[in-house]
């Protein structure tokens, strides 16, 4: 016994000193990716992820055996770089999206080119750039062994084969421990990949990156895999869900009138409500609001496609896609949307931006929702005006109604989508060049000689990120002015209902409202923490904030003021805005706002909210918005359940194009009829 366990300590040192550099890439690479963890999700000592990691590299590892010990540098240094900057997109991509990039995304790297300064101004920090170190350390290691002509004397007892296979058992055996530790909630998430922040912090970054790499196949794969499961769910949903057929005081109120949809780009809804020294931030949206309907708990529902998302949602009453963009992966699925549902009904339909025709493949993908005719930049506006990544919106609002105008005149009911463009992201190209609105702050404090109070006036927002979204967001205001009175003027707002919807919030980190909330003007500071007024804006005072505008007014009195306070999502507008228009899609997944009780807005990642909490699936964890209420397990459980159908539906009818197929085996079925 006593030489077998010399033998074995013997064996062991040897291997340790003749594997120093693979032994480095392993520790640098498995300590980086906790350290992505610690600084996004706050999860860096969890034992599943490290494993996961573990799991990755060790067998990313053992393929660097086949070579030479001479040439394992270039091999281990090559992989370092990859993932070192693995880590640095992902930080980037959480610092911005809080959540974690998608190998689909490559898919629309065109559409990130095209924002590249918002990459940079918004989303680049010092800490995103701290898993470089792992390049240096092996690096390091390596001139260090070639001093000690490690190379040679390794060569002459290494087996590159057998040291392969070595490294491969060891990982079959971490392997084995780690799916040990596994639940079901685990599996279920990792095949599903709609909670991202849950898999990273369970699986670890490099496992979720594989997987996520597999995900990204399905739109080549799916018609060879799991089809009939995903049909046959598809079937027993619609099947089983309750319909809506109750009318309500709105059924019909907008039928035959025509319809101008306005997607605001990163309207935020607490800009409504906003003022600075007393002056409106918004004054023409909030006008808007407190004449028609206004839906005051309004949130979108975007994933890693941002605005596309939006307009598939708003369009279609489905969820974005789980793994990449439906404008760019599955676009060529059938849907039935907005504008088809109109056409039918007589209407002619159109499109408008002041961007470039082929963003977010909007040039295809229009045309596939049913748009008869999509206006865009170079090819429809005079570029007189650019501002940000394209037409400046008081320009494609001046231009857009007289495009209207002529489309009015040859069309009885028309039904117009017109997108905004210059706030968006950076807004520090966009607020500070444009807007010369004052986001300072004035105050009194007492004159130091006579002791009387005196105005005063401190910078406040001025030189922030949020104070040029502020000013951003005051130019889109005005804009939005201009041409609700040129409508006005050219008598287009007759019979014609005004819909706007804020597509998405501005993307600004939670830190940016922490000197909004808590600013001290006399010192110009901010509060200490631990002051009874200091306002934390902790996960789910961010989250709250993010909903945005949704509002549908007339000129007239078709529509009254009435605001409505139920939570909604971007996919009740469908169901909501069709019951209005006399129109109904029987893929919605979302509900008429005026028949439901209590409504669940359920958000990609797997959160949802209700009237009564929020519930964060990363986390597990939810906040219940009126302390007098109470939340049962029965109670989360239950919408945990209808989130995860929601989710898993829409992306079937995605992925699989089972509204195509439905259609065609039920017109098969009519034929044999």
């Amino acid at each position: 016994m006593k030489k077998i366990v010399e033998k074995v300590k013997v064996q062991t040192v040897s291997y340790a000193k003749t594997n120093i550099l693979f032994f480095t890439f392993v520790f640098t690479s498995v300590f980086n990716g906790m350290l992505l963890r610690f600084l996004t999700v706050k999860n860096y000592f969890e034992i599943k992820a490290i494993l996961g990691d573990l799991i990755v590299v060790l067998v990313v590892g053992a393929f660097g055996y086949f070579m030479k010990p001479k040439n394992q540098f270039k091999y281990f240094f090559g992989w370092s770089i990859f993932f070192s900057v693995l880590c640095i997109i992902n930080s980037m991509y959480y610092t911005n999206y809080l959540s974690f990039a998608s190998a689909s995304l490559l898919a629309t790297s065109l559409q990130v080119v095209d924002v590249g300064d918002a990459v940079v101004q918004n989303v680049m920090e010092l800490k995103d750039f701290s898993y470089l170190w792992q390049i240096f350390v092996i690096l390091f290691v390596h001139i260090s062994l070639k001093k000690k002509n490690y190379y040679t004397k390794v060569s002459k007892i290494e087996v590159g084969k057998v040291r392969v296979m070595n490294t491969l058992i060891g990982a079959l055996i971490v392997t084995g421990f780690f799916i040990s530790m596994l639940t079901s909630l685990d599996i279920s998430r990792l095949g599903k990949q709609w909670n991202r922040e849950y898999v990273v912090m369970k699986f670890g970054i490099y496992l979720y990156q594989a997987n996520d790499l597999v995900a990204s196949l399905k739109p080549q794969i799916s018609p060879l895999f799991g089809y009939d499961e995903n049909a046959k769910m598809f079937r027993e949903y619609y099947e089983n869900r309750e319909k809506d057929t109750k009318t309500n005081a709105y059924t019909d109120i907008l039928k035959d009138k025509n319809i101008i949809v306005i997607h605001a780009e990163s309207i935020q809804n607490f800009l409504l409500n906003t003022k600075f020294n007393d002056v409106d931030l918004m004054p023409n949206l909030k006008r808007l609001a407190n004449e028609g309907l206004y839906f005051s708990n309004f949130y979108a529902q975007e994933s890693v496609g941002t605005s596309s998302d939006t307009e598939f949602t708003f369009n279609t009453s489905l969820m974005p896609a789980n793994s990449g963009t439906v404008f760019v992966s599955y676009w060529d699925r059938e849907y039935v949307t907005l504008p088809k549902l109109l056409k039918e009904k007589g209407y002619y339909t159109f499109s408008m931006h002041g961007n470039n025709c082929t963003f977010w493949n909007r040039n295809n993908v229009h045309k596939e929702f049913g748009y008869n005719k999509f206006y865009c930049y170079t090819k429809d506006y005079k570029i007189d005006e650019t501002l940000g990544l394209g037409l400046s919106d008081k320009s494609f609002f001046r231009q857009s109604a007289d495009i209207i105008s002529k489309i009015k005149q040859k069309n009885n009911k028309f039904y117009g989508l017109a997108i905004m463009l210059s706030n968006h992201t950076p807004f520090n190209d966009n607020g500070e060049d444009i807007s010369d609105f004052d986001v300072t702050m004035n105050y009194q404090k007492q004159d130091e000689v006579t002791g009387e109070m005196v105005d005063s006036n401190a910078p406040f927002m001025e030189g922030t990120k949020l104070g040029s979204y502020f000013k951003s967001a005051h130019y889109a205001d005005e804009a939005l002015g201009e041409f609700i009175e040129s409508l006005d003027q050219k008598g287009l707002l007759e019979n014609t209902a005004i819909v706007i919807y804020g597509d998405h919030d501005a993307k600004l980190k939670k830190s940016e409202y922490t000197k909004y909330y808590n600013y001290v003007p006399e010192t110009d500071s901010i509060l200490d923490k631990d002051d009874p007024n200091y306002k934390d804006v902790d996960y789910f005072t961010y989250e709250l904030n993010r909903k945005v505008p949704f509002i549908i007014w007339t000129k007239d009195d078709t529509i009254e003021h009435k605001e409505i306070t139920k939570v909604m999502g971007m996919y009740d507008v469908v169901p909501t805005l069709g019951n209005m228009l006399g129109i109904e899609s029987p893929y919605a997944l979302g509900h008429d706002m005026f028949n439901i009780d209590e409504n669940v807005v359920v958000f990609p990642n797997g959160d949802w909210l209700t009237d009564k909490m929020y519930y964060s699936s990363q986390i597990r964890e939810g906040k219940v918005l009126n302390e007098n209420d109470t939340v049962s397990t029965e109670y989360i459980d239950k919408y945990n359940k209808i989130a995860e159908d929601n989710i898993s539906i829409s992306n079937s009818i995605i992925v699989y194009d089972l509204i195509r197929k439905t259609n065609e085996k039920s017109n098969m079925i009519k034929k044999l009829k």
